[in-house]
Parts: structure tokens; C-alpha cells; sequence
């Protein structure tokens, strides 16, 4: 079963730990190389023992951690060529690099890993559909709008990890940033409105979501019980009222959760649970 936590999301940074019984892998590493380490060793994770960092992007709320933890602990970075090419000359020694290809599957131990494109003001920025045998995780952070694409690849995802950057009216009236800045985040290549999120959650809600975790929230123009309110309306209008919804914290870590709901077993069930476990293949 994979599980995930979320050591921080927010504008001053992002960094989320997806996990199994074989695997542990970080998605992005944008808070500092110290609260990575410790967060994860207070969520009970060795940073020693991770298999990767997938990186989602190059903007520094999502890297600025990457070149000090992966010199301390020496775990390899899966990221895209173009993306690799953007920050690779920022790194005064060699990581290991692993590349992805955007629409190609790989396998990682027990997961299947597939990055996808979707519409930033980043070189190449990408979301990912990870899996193993029981459950589906689906994971989009800064992304201007929502693509056939996306729909399509977050089809059948038990959880879903989703940015919720603003609220239009609390975008609207701040009056900390200029005019060109707001243009930027509401533009269709800056950030997802709570709006925009709660559309593809009813695009995509199916009998067997699980949750829904709404990341990346502003500060000042957006507020978690807003951004659940949006999401909690329109699964409760489609009657799936049993979905968990709630926002990531920036400042601490979330307690460990199942991706998806566990089946119970029934008693007379004797038949042992064979799990699948692949090789890495590169293409």
C-alpha cells in the first residue's frame, strides 16, 4: 500500500514523502536541506535509505533543498532533461542524475512512476501518477490550468494531491502584490484557484477516492477552510460524502496516511497476498 506525508507545502516550499513497504522516494525538496532531514526522521523515515527525489519542477519553493541533501546523503534526482539542463550548472558536485521521460512509465522496485506535462512558467514542469498493486496516487502542484491531460491521467487515483493556490476574491483585493503579479498567478501558466481545483476534483471523483489534499495555499490570498469548502461542495452534490478533504500544512509535517481506503480481509480469506516487485528499466 503506498503512503504519503507531506513535510511541508506552501510558497516558502514543498517536499512530500511517498512510500511503501520497499520503496521511500521524495517528491520535490523546496524547504531547506535541514528541516528535510529533520522532518523526515521525525516521521520516522531514515534519509539515508530513500530511493530518489522526483522533481516537479525547477522554481526554488521545490529545489532549494536539493543540492546540499543530495551531497549529504547521496540520493538520486529523477527530473526530466530539460529540467536537469535548467539547474544542474547550480550544484557544486555531481548527483546522480536519473531521467525521466515525460508520457514514458518506469519502474521503481514495487511502483510504477509516470510524469506527465502540464501548463507552468517553469522549462518542462510535470505531475505524477505513482502506483503499486493496491492503490493509485495522483499528485499536480503549480500548475496555470487543467488540461485534457491532466484529466485523463488522474482518472481512478484513490488519493489526489492537488495545489489550491488562491481565492479569486482574496486575490483580488490584496494589496501587497502589484497588478503584474496577480496576472501572473491567475494567468494559465501561473497557479490553480480554489475554483479550478474544486472543477477537476468533480471531474474526476469516483467511488473509490480517498482523499483529497489541497497544497501549495498562499498565505495571504487563500485559507484552508475555503479551499476545502470548495472541494467538500462538489463531492457532496455528486453524493460521494465519505471522501477525506483537507489542506497540507506549510510549517509541519502531516501524520503518515493510506493512499487508499484498506479492504477489510475476512476471516475465512486464507489465500496469502502475493506482491509484485520490478527492476528499474531505463529507456
Amino acid at each position: 500500500m503506498l503512503k504519503l506525508t507531506i513535510l511541508g507545502s506552501g510558497s516558502s516550499g514543498n517536499c512530500t514523502v511517498v512510500s511503501t513497504d520497499h520503496t521511500t522516494l521524495l517528491v520535490d525538496a523546496g524547504l531547506s536541506a535541514k528541516q528535510i532531514t529533520l522532518r523526515l526522521e521525525a516521521a520516522g523515515f531514515d534519509p539515508a535509505s530513500l530511493d530518489g527525489i522526483l522533481l516537479t519542477h525547477e522554481h526554488g519553493d521545490h529545489t532549494a533543498g536539493l543540492e546540499i541533501f543530495t551531497k549529504k546523503w547521496g540520493v538520486p534526482i529523477y527530473a526530466t532533461s530539460l529540467t536537469q539542463e535548467c539547474i544542474e550548472h547550480q550544484f557544486r558536485h555531481s548527483p546522480r542524475w536519473k531521467l525521466m521521460r515525460t508520457g514514458s512509465p518506469f519502474e521503481l522496485k514495487d511502483l510504477r512512476i509516470e510524469c506527465f506535462s502540464v501548463p507552468h512558467d517553469a522549462v518542462d514542469p510535470v505531475g505524477f501518477i505513482l502506483q503499486d498493486i493496491e492503490s493509485k496516487l495522483g499528485f499536480v502542484s503549480d500548475v496555470g490550468f487543467i488540461t485534457n491531460v491532466i484529466r485523463d491521467r488522474l482518472q481512478g487515483a484513490h488519493t489526489l494531491f492537488l495545489e489550491a493556490n488562491y481565492d479569486t476574491h482574496l486575490l483580488e483585493a490584496d494589496d501587497k502584490r502589484p497588478w503584474s503579479t496577480k496576472q501572473r498567478i491567475s494567468s494559465r501558466h501561473g497557479h490553480l484557484s480554489n475554483e479550478q481545483a474544486a472543477e477537476l476534483v468533480a471531474a474526476i471523483a469516483h467511488d473509490t477516492l480517498h482523499q483529497v489534499i489541497l497544497g501549495h495555499l498562499s498565505e495571504d490570498c487563500n485559507h484552508p477552510d475555503t479551499a476545502v469548502g470548495f472541494i467538500r461542495e462538489v463531492l457532496t452534490e455528486r453524493s460521494f460524502h465519505e471522501v477525506d478533504v483537507w489542506c497540507a500544512d506549510r510549517k509541519t509535517a502531516s501524520t503518515t496516511r493510506d493512499v487508499a481506503k484498506r479492504r477489510p480481509i475476512p476471516v475465512a480469506e486464507t489465500r496469502p497476498v502475493v506482491q509484485a516487485c520490478f527492476e528499474l528499466e531505463f529507456v
